[in-house]
C-alpha cells in the first residue's frame, strides 16, 4: 500500500436540479484533477443534484446507487486508477437519501448516507441507515461523513477509533448553526474540522459547494479545507464566492504517527474507558 496520497479538493458551484450539467462539470473537474496527478478526488455534498430541499424536485431527479452517475465516475476512476468521491440524491425504493459514494474502477468502495439531516433536509431525505462505514482502499483507510455530521463529535471520534486515517467530508456549508458567519476566510465549520482532526488524529478533507444562492439553492459558503492529523491546514480555506480547487499530499505514515504525541502523551491510550466509552455496532472503545 502506498504511504502517500494526493487529494484534489474540487469545490464547485452547481445548479439545483440540473443533473446532466452538474455531472458534466463534476466529471470535467475530476478528469482534470486525475490527469494532473491526483489519486483521490473529493467533490461536494449533493454535487450532482445540487442542494435540493424541495421534495417533488428531489423525487424527480433522484437516481439509484448504480445509476448513470455511478457508471460515469466508475469509468473515469478506471481510466486513471484513482478514486472519486461525490455526493448525490439517492433513491432506494420510496426513500431518498443524501448520499456520498467513493468509487474506484470496479465500483463503489464506500457508500454513506447522511446521518444528521440539517434543517429543510428533514422534509426531503430519510436519515441515513448505513452507519459510519470505514473502508480500506489503495490509498489508506478512509471514512466519510457529510456536512452537518461534523457538528457531532462522536462521528469523527468513532471513525478514528475504528482506524480511519483520512476522513472525507463533502459539504454544502451554510449559515444557521453559528451565531455569525465571517464574510471572508475560514468559517466556524473550518474551526470545527481543525480541532477535531487534531483531537482524533485523523486527516480531514472537507469540500463544500459554493455560490448556491446564485444557482437556485441556499447561500453555500465555500471555504473548503484540508488538514493533517495535527489539525494543521494543508489547503484552504478555498474561495468563499467562486468555484475553486487545490491539491494536497497526505502522508499516511505521518498520520499514523500522530496518534502518539510523546513518550507519555498517547491520546488513545490515555482515554479513561473506565469512566466513559464509545460504542458502535456492539463494539466498545
Amino acid at each position: 500500500m502506498t504511504t502517500s496520497v494526493t487529494v484534489a479538493l474540487e469545490q464547485i458551484d452547481v445548479q439545483v436540479g440540473e443533473v446532466d450539467a452538474n455531472r458534466d462539470t463534476a466529471l470535467a473537474r475530476s478528469r482534470a484533477a486525475l490527469s494532473g496527478g491526483a489519486d483521490l478526488v473529493v467533490l461536494p455534498e449533493l454535487a450532482i443534484s445540487g442542494y435540493v430541499v424541495d421534495p417533488e424536485l428531489a423525487g424527480q431527479i433522484a437516481e439509484p446507487l448504480d445509476g448513470p452517475t455511478s457508471a460515469a465516475f466508475v469509468a473515469l476512476a478506471a481510466e486513471f486508477g484513482g478514486l472519486v468521491t461525490y455526493g448525490f440524491c439517492e433513491r432506494d425504493g420510496s426513500d431518498l437519501f443524501n448520499t456520498v459514494v467513493i468509487v474506484d474502477g470496479s465500483g463503489p468502495v464506500l457508500h454513506y448516507r447522511k446521518l444528521h439531516l440539517f434543517d429543510l433536509e428533514k422534509g426531503v431525505y430519510t436519515p441515513g441507515d448505513l452507519g459510519l462505514p470505514v473502508a480500506d482502499t489503495m490509498f489508506g483507510r478512509i471514512g466519510v461523513c457529510i456536512c452537518y455530521d461534523l457538528r457531532f463529535v462522536e462521528v469523527l471520534r468513532t471513525m478514528s477509533l475504528r482506524g480511519a486515517e483520512i476522513v472525507l467530508a463533502p459539504a454544502a456549508w451554510v449559515g444557521g448553526f453559528d451565531r455569525t458567519v465571517p464574510v471572508t476566510g475560514g468559517t466556524r465549520h473550518v474551526d470545527s474540522v481543525l480541532a477535531q482532526a487534531n483531537l482524533d488524529q485523523v486527516a480531514v478533507v472537507a469540500v463544500s459547494q459554493v455560490a448556491g444562492a446564485a444557482r437556485g439553492g441556499p447561500a453555500t459558503l465555500g471555504g473548503s479545507v484540508a488538514c493533517d492529523a495535527f489539525g494543521e491546514v494543508l489547503a484552504g480555506p478555498l474561495s468563499r464566492t467562486a468555484a475553486d480547487s487545490a491539491k494536497v499530499q497526505l502522508d499516511l505514515d505521518a498520520i499514523r504517527a500522530a496518534r502518539v504525541r510523546g513518550e507519555r502523551i498517547r491520546p488513545r491510550d490515555d482515554r479513561r474507558t473506565d469512566v466513559y466509552a464509545v460504542t458502535y455496532e456492539g463494539i466498545t472503545w
